[in-house]
C-alpha cells in the first residue's frame, strides 16, 4: 500500500472562491499521475480529501481555513422528528445501485437539476461532457444509487464505497418533487445504508459556516470535523 508520505501533491494559483466571494482559493491535487486506488483514496479521505472526477484534492488557501471535513458516525446518527418524516415521506421510493454510465435519463434529470436549483452556481449550464466528467467515472467503488418511483427516476446518489464508509459525492434530484427533501432524504438514506453494512461514517465533504449552501450539513448529528488535524463529535 502507498504510503501518503511519498505521495506528490501539485498546488493551484489562486482563483475566486466558489463558496466565499470575498475569498481567493488554492486547491491541494493528488499526482494525477497516481492510480486512483481506493486504499489511498480512503487514507485521504480520513485527513480532509474528497474526490472530483478523477482528481482527489482538498482546499489548501493560505488565509482562510473556512472549509471543514465533515462526516457522519452511521451507528450514532438518530433521526430528529423532521428527518423521521423524510424518511417516511419517501418511504415509496425503490432505491437501486448501478454502475457509473451516461444515459439520457440520468442527464436530463441532471441537467433540470443544476438549471432551477443551481443557476447561480459555476456548474451552470450543464452540458453532457461536464456531466461525464464530473461524475461517470469507471471506478470499481463508485456506484449511482438510483431513488425511483413507479419505474420514474427522482434522484440519483453519486456515492463511492470506501472501507469506511460511504463517500456522497454528488446528490440531483427532480427539482419538481421539493415536498420530499429528496436531498436530504439521499443523506438519510446513506447513513442508513452505512449503518446496515456495518461501516463508520458518511463523507459529506466540506462545511463552510458562512455560506448558506453548506449550513444543512450540520442538521445531522452528531457529526464528526476535521479540526487541527484530528476529528471531533460536534453534538
Amino acid at each position: 500500500m502507498t504510503e501518503l508520505a511519498h505521495l506528490k501533491f501539485y498546488a493551484t494559483q489562486e482563483h475566486p472562491c466558489s463558496y466565499l466571494p470575498t475569498e481567493q482559493a488554492t486547491t491541494l491535487f493528488l499526482d494525477p499521475s497516481q492510480p486512483m486506488d481506493v486504499a489511498v483514496y480512503a487514507k485521504l479521505s480520513e485527513v480532509g480529501f474528497r474526490r472530483s472526477g478523477d482528481h482527489l484534492y482538498r482546499p489548501h488557501c493560505q488565509n482562510c481555513s473556512a472549509c471543514i471535513p465533515a462526516r457522519l458516525p452511521a451507528a450514532l446518527f438518530n433521526p430528529d422528528r423532521q428527518q423521521r418524516r423524510i424518511i417516511k415521506r419517501n418511504a415509496d421510493l425503490a432505491v437501486t445501485a448501478a454502475r457509473p454510465a451516461f444515459s439520457e435519463e440520468y442527464y436530463a434529470l441532471y441537467s433540470r437539476y443544476i438549471e432551477q436549483r443551481h443557476a447561480d452556481g459555476d456548474m451552470y449550464p450543464p452540458n453532457r461532457e461536464q456531466f461525464s466528467t464530473f461524475l461517470v467515472r469507471d471506478l470499481e467503488f463508485s456506484y449511482f444509487y438510483e431513488f425511483r418511483l413507479n419505474g420514474q427516476l427522482l434522484a440519483v446518489a453519486v456515492t463511492d464505497l470506501l472501507p469506511s464508509g460511504l463517500s456522497a459525492v454528488y446528490t440531483f434530484y427532480d427539482p419538481d418533487h421539493e415536498r420530499r427533501s429528496l436531498g436530504r432524504y439521499a443523506i438519510l438514506w446513506q447513513i442508513a445504508e452505512t449503518a446496515r453494512l456495518g461501516l463508520h461514517c458518511v463523507y459529506l465533504g466540506y462545511w463552510i459556516k458562512n455560506c448558506r449552501k453548506m449550513n444543512y450539513k450540520t442538521q445531522y448529528r452528531p457529526i464528526e470535523l476535521f479540526v487541527n488535524q484530528c476529528w471531533t463529535i460536534l453534538t
